[in-house]
């Protein structure tokens, strides 16, 4: 991906959903550029961000392979491609054109090519086929080994004129698309140790939700291994966002009251209940307009209509659910895409199962589990788990290479 041209590197980032907000695309924008900016911190070197139509370019005094790599965390760009920037006359692009091509065959021999001229200037002497004409003579006359293929080349050379520079690019890496992380508002992830709720989380960030996480441990009946968990899975997120806080709520002894007032069968589902409504109160102070859960119905018998129902009813906010159509394959493969799954599979100890019964009920009616809850003092107890409420920042240290999972699991300060 070392730019061996005579033109000065840099990366083309394609917007994604943003170019259909018509009068609200700037705005959408600015957000995609805020977050490409916070991307870029602790990169080594001063970056700089220029916009054209659709078009983001990012360069800097930084290796082109870092504004790949940062660059294709932001969600919202379709498309991240490595760049050369040369000024707009025939002599300079053709020369740029030339030596691009030259770094392709003696790397892949023998490969076709075609030339794409997008001409945004239209000022510009020629125009864009006779353009393409022009490049695709002048490579094919300076550049042996190589052939012109039209319909599907092997490589294809994407040159964007502007007025007073052209961008020539050969490589396109997919981008995250969606919209801006926060563009959408921001929502409260109730985030588990296993595969579902950081893929949830990951989905509603694409869809412009800035996510904080909360997670419920079993403590003190359980050891902190969710927690170390949770918070390296929060850091792996917050690699797609402006980091988010995650909030950590030692839910043990509430289980054990659900218990001692007879939940029995409705354990899971009242545990469900308590945790998003606890998760609405604490979303009330943070600003969060959502929960988002990583439920897939049918899944598991507390992910029945009728038990996603009962929970529901609990929530004062709209419970998202992103994955409430996938299989279980498909969110595996989603996590091991975006970085999750290594360390979902790390061994914990799972506050759900804490005190679950033998069969959990699919059918969990409302009379029944309200007149559970009636036996305690919800407030009471909501106001208890909140107040020992324990808030944690993954990502928000100084910017790392990825770790393994392993290393992601080591337990932040004050957790042991």
């Amino acid at each position: 991906m070392t730019d061996t041209t005579t033109g000065a590197p840099c990366v083309l980032l394609k917007h994604g959903e943003v170019f259909l907000k018509g009068r609200n695309r700037s705005r959408f924008t600015e957000r995609l550029h805020d977050n490409l900016r916070v991307a870029l911190r602790g990169v080594g070197g001063s970056t700089w961000i220029k916009t054209a139509q659709n078009v983001t370019v990012l360069g800097g005094q930084v290796p082109q392979e870092v504004l790949v790599d940062r660059a294709r965390r932001v969600i919202g760009f379709n498309s991240v491609e490595p760049a050369v920037r040369v000024p707009s006359t025939l002599d300079e692009i053709t020369r740029a054109a030339v030596e691009a091509l030259r770094s392709v065959a003696a790397e892949r021999p023998g490969c076709g090519f075609a030339v794409r001229v997008k001409r945004r200037d239209k000022q510009f002497p020629l125009k864009s086929s006779a353009m393409e004409v022009r490049l695709g003579a002048r490579i094919l006359a300076a550049v042996p080994g190589l052939r012109v293929d039209l319909g599907s080349p092997d490589v294809t050379l994407a040159v964007e004129i502007d007025r007073r520079e052209t961008y020539l690019s050969w490589d396109r890496l997919p981008g995250l698309s969606g919209l801006p992380t926060g563009s959408s508002g921001r929502a409260l992830v109730l985030l588990s140790g296993g595969y579902d709720s950081p893929v949830a989380a990951h989905r509603a960030m694409r869809r412009g939700l800035a996510c904080d996480f909360v997670h419920f441990n079993g403590a003190p009946y359980t050891n902190p291994s969710s927690v170390y968990k949770a918070y390296a899975l929060a850091r792996e997120l917050n690699r797609y966002q402006p980091p988010g806080a995650l909030h950590v709520i030692a839910l043990g002894r509430a289980q054990k009251q659900l218990a001692v007032a007879g939940a029995g069968r409705l354990q899971v589902v009242a545990q469900r209940r308590l945790m998003v409504r606890a998760a609405s109160v604490l979303a009330a102070r943070t600003g969060a307009e959502a929960l988002v859960t990583g439920d897939s119905l049918g899944q598991v018998a507390s992910q029945t209509l009728a038990n996603i129902a009962a929970v529901d009813e609990a929530s004062a906010l709209p419970v998202l659910r992103p994955l409430i159509g996938w299989e279980k394959q498909e969110i595996i493969d989603e996590a091991r895409r975006i970085g999750t799954a290594d360390i979902s599979v790390l061994p914990d100890e799972d506050c759900c199962q804490l005190l679950a019964p033998p069969r959990v009920s699919t059918r969990a009616g409302l009379p029944h589990l309200q007149a559970v809850e009636k036996r305690l003092d919800l407030d009471e107890v909501i106001t208890a788990l909140l107040d020992k409420v324990q808030v944690m920042h993954p990502g928000d240290e100084a910017e790392v290479p990825a770790a393994t999972a392993a290393e992601c699991a080591v337990p932040p300060a004050g957790v042991r």
